[in-house]
């Protein structure tokens, strides 16, 4: 079967190079058309676990209390914000952005009502609410407002009202949501094996019509977003402006995807070239590896936008690796080929060629099948960008070993035969790694143990905490509009409390009666509140007073509301607005205000506490009921809808955590928040729950070590077969695995030494480590055997292979950890550590290769004796 293939090869690809050539150039073009149709996805459910349940869940608490997409504006003005100058120049800029594509609304310090400037009655809650844009508005009392109240402290403006900040509003997507919610329903019925064929079909169009809208909603706030930057450029003389929100920042990820793309793909090239002359010194060894590498990377990418298959951040280096990788294999090639004719000077082309394609094709296939297992690795991880990361890189290794093989040989057909010395390539520096090896072997053996031990410590020392700021340069608007926001406006990542009703008190509730709120509306008292907040025309001027206890069958109100002889409605009994309710809710709320690590904290206390101030003091349910059901859309919409589900009796206690301290530990905070909130605070666990992207982010990072295991363990057996199979020796695979696990230990203790903390891109580092540096570790053991097979000395193999095969590792390994250092020209903080501590591993894995790995194989004679 072999022969079969070998022969099929020969005609098909030696003996007919200009076919292949010509098929291999069409292939090119076809597919390199296809590469402007590529699409690039950097919405927020990259940065989340995928199927975390608490991600459903959090979809379904922005659709009960209305969430919306939003910019926000931090504008820092150069006069004083409260100057008629400024708010002329705020107003104009906020009626600008009011133009902008499905805007709805922008609240501001222009816009929001005022309560305290003077504070009002709850009357005139109703009826004669002010804003700054209010003739005649006390700008001073504002000014106090703005900086005090519990409404806007930290939210609109910062204490010193030197930045404000309006926050764009977009209409929520009911199309996306529709369709959103119709997959991930029908996902659920598959899921759970109870989905019938009409169902499956339906998910297969949904899954389909939910891809290509995803598309346009991307064009549209790419849209948004570019129009909303040409409007602040118009302002910005007068105040410094920086824009956020997650919208603009799946904008500016796409855009650092696109531009990594052309650096990464422009450098490595340039590098290629460069580093070809500085090795080979002759053009068709410069113009053979670049045009591999070219060809590679216009066929993956096209084959990639032809099915669809859209890039992320993470997938964003993957030109760059795969060019690393090909380029590898290119150079292993054509060190052999160089080999091959500096020794045989009579040797015909295809005799060399031949041989070439011989000698290589198990070593390089028996490489790529462990690169491919360190990548296919990461699948395991559960993160929807690191998966699609490994899938991606499979299916690049691949074609780029097919393509090696075909164009490499075929090419080289078409030119003549090299006229090479014995001595070409000039000395070889690998050779001294050899001489320490054999002179100072133990010294090596030393050194690893002890690296061996510095890593273990390292590892237990490895965390995933980070902060998402520092993903991005501080150059970067991100990154300053981040800042400034969590340093002046209350914080950056949102975190919601949801607390449930407690199903035994709401039974208890129900069975004696119901709240008063449930029987009585605003109808039932015409003549509402006076200016000091009594009733008005349905009582008599001394308000309450005028009630005895004789007008209720039981003697009056208690806490719950009218006793049972009060007539039940049909609605739900509502236990958070009674005062004992809000009670706990401020009990809530100011235990989360009071966490170093938390900002601004909105939830229906602060309702309460400004009915408190209105009425001062001694809010009771009565007046909460009416206050509730009198208070207007414009105040109901900010203090009342955000925080309660009528429907589910359900109160929600939003609070932003302040991304940029160095002390954040999300797990532990949330730990402590749901501990707290149970055994603290008298809350049940059932009724307890947290949600926001705090949560589903904590989820992702919390998964990285399950996933590190599994990713390294997965790698590590599947290396082990394929090493068993190749080698058919136990002992010889141990050995091959030993320096690529040293190395790959060696940078995750590295990194928990230096505190640089797992996350979705140097989750990858391990794998692809050991998947890339088993590569060396297989050629040299494939050589070293042929060696000893001829000399039967273990030291005269070393010295052989280590100025033969060790050259071409030697240049690869060069090449490798060189391409990825290249990734420091990321706008990506993530893609330049990844770089470096990717080639940090590299480095490592090749002074294993180069010391280690003889060492072992000279001590433990896995070959057998040798012959004297």
């Amino acid at each position: 079967m072999l022969d079969f293939f070998a022969r099929a090869y020969e005609r098909s690809v030696i003996d007919s190079p200009k076919v292949v050539c010509a098929a291999l150039v069409l292939l090119t073009l076809l597919l390199g058309s296809q590469i402007p149709n590529t699409k690039f996805d950097a919405s927020s459910d990259s940065l989340v676990l995928e199927g975390d349940k608490d991600l459903e869940y959090s979809r379904e608490v922005a659709a009960t209390y209305g969430s919306e997409d939003f910019l926000l504006v931090t504008y820092a003005p150069k006069a004083d914000l409260f100057s008629d100058e400024q708010l002329v120049h705020l107003t104009k800029l906020r009626d600008d952005l009011l133009t902008v594509e499905t805007v709805s609304s922008i609240a501001s310090v222009l816009d929001v009502p005022l309560l305290y400037s003077p504070k009002i009655s709850l009357t005139d809650i109703s009826s004669n609410l002010t804003t700054l844009s209010t003739r005649g508005i006390d700008k001073e009392l504002a000014r106090a407002e703005f900086a005090n109240s519990p409404i806007y402290k930290s939210l609109l403006t910062n204490n010193d009202a030197s930045v404000t900040a309006l926050q764009v509003n977009l209409a929520r997507d009911v199309r996306y949501f529709e369709l959103l919610n119709e997959r991930e329903a029908l996902r659920k019925l598959k899921r759970e094996s109870i989905a019938n064929d009409q169902q499956l079909q339906r998910l297969t169009v949904v899954e389909s019509l939910f891809r290509t809208y995803v598309l346009e909603v991307a064009e549209r706030q790419e849209r948004i977003v570019a129009k909303v930057r040409d409007i602040l450029v118009d302002y910005k003389d007068g105040a410094e402006i920086f824009l956020g929100g997650v919208p603009m920042i799946a904008v500016d990820m796409v855009a650092f995807v696109k531009n990594d793309l052309v650096v990464f793909g422009t450098g490595i090239l340039i590098f290629i070239v460069v580093l070809m002359a500085l090795i080979f010194r002759q053009f068709r060894w410069v113009f053979l590896p670049l045009l591999g590498c070219g060809m590679t990377a216009v066929v993956t990418l096209g084959y990639f936008a032809f099915i669809d298959w859209r890039l992320t951040v993470i997938s964003s280096n993957f030109v760059a690796i795969l060019l690393i990788i090909n380029l590898s294999v290119l150079i292993h090639l054509v060190v052999r080929y160089r080999e091959l004719a500096a020794s045989d000077q009579h040797a015909s082309q295809r005799e060399l060629v031949t041989r070439m394609v011989k000698l290589m094709i198990k070593p390089c296939v028996f490489t790529t099948l462990t690169t491919l297992v360190a990548f296919a690795s990461l699948v395991v991880s559960g993160i929807r960008p690191v998966i699609d990361f490994g899938w991606m890189m499979t299916v690049g290794v691949t074609l780029s070993l097919v393509l090696s093989f075909v164009l490499l040989p075929s090419t080289l057909m078409l030119l003549p035969r090299s006229r090479l010395s014995k001595t070409a390539g000039g000395e070889s520096y690998t050779v001294y790694f050899a001489q320490l090896v054999d002179r100072r072997g133990g010294l090596v053996l030393v050194c690893a143990l002890i690296l061996a031990g510095l890593s273990v410590v390292g590892i237990s020392k490895l965390k995933v905490e980070n902060r998402f700021i520092d993903y991005f340069d501080d150059s970067t608007e991100i990154y300053q509009g981040m800042e400034t926001i969590d340093q002046e406006l209350g914080g950056t990542i949102p975190l919601d409390i949801l607390i449930d009703v407690d199903a035994d008190e709401l039974a208890a509730l129900a069975a004696v009666g119901v709240g008063f709120e449930d029987n009585f509306g605003t109808d039932d008292f015409a003549g509402g509140f006076d200016a000091s907040g009594e009733f008005l025309d349905d009582f008599d001027a001394s308000g309450f007073d005028a009630f005895s206890a004789n007008d209720f069958d039981s003697g009056g109100f208690d806490d719950g509301g009218f006793d049972s002889d009060i007539i039940a409605s049909d609605k739900p009994v509502n236990v958070w607005f009674t005062r004992s309710g809000m009670q706990r809710i401020v009990s809530l709320h100011n235990y989360l205000d009071a966490l170093p690590e938390t900002g601004k904290v909105l939830s229906l206390a602060t309702l309460y506490e400004v009915l408190e101030d209105i009425l001062d003091g001694g809010v009771d349910d009565i007046q909460l009921a009416i206050a509730k059901n009198s208070l207007p859309d414009s105040v109901s919409d900010v203090l009342i809808k955000p925080y309660l589900d009528e429907e589910n009796n359900q109160i929600r206690v939003s609070l932003r955590v302040m991304e940029t301290s160095r002390s954040l530990n999300r797990s532990e905070l949330l730990e402590k928040i749901r501990y707290d909130i149970v055994h603290e605070l008298g809350f049940k666990e059932e009724q307890v729950n947290l949600s926001g992207m705090l949560v589903l982010y904590n989820n992702m990072l919390q998964s990285l070590y399950r996933s590190q295991i599994l990713t390294l363990g997965a790698v590590f057996v599947a290396i082990m077969i394929m090493f068993f199979v190749l080698f058919r020796s136990f002992a010889l695979s141990a050995i091959a695995i030993t320096p690529n696990l040293l190395a790959a230990a060696m940078i995750l203790g590295g990194m928990g030494l230096a505190g640089i903390p797992l996350d979705i891109m140097t989750i990858t580092i391990a794998a692809i480590c050991i998947g890339i540096g088993v590569d060396d570790t297989i050629h040299y053991i494939h050589r070293f055997k042929t060696e000893f097979a001829e000399n039967g000395n273990y030291t005269k193999s070393m010295y052989i292979c280590h100025s033969s095969i060790g050259r071409a590792m030697y240049y690869t390994s060069l090449i490798i950890i060189c391409g990825f250092c290249i990734l420091t020209l990321s706008n990506f903080t993530p893609s330049i550590i990844f770089g470096l501590l990717t080639g940090a591993a590299m480095f490592a894995a090749l002074m294993g290769a180069l010391l280690l790995l003889p060492k072992l194989l000279i001590l433990v004679k896995p070959f057998g004796p040798e012959i004297k």
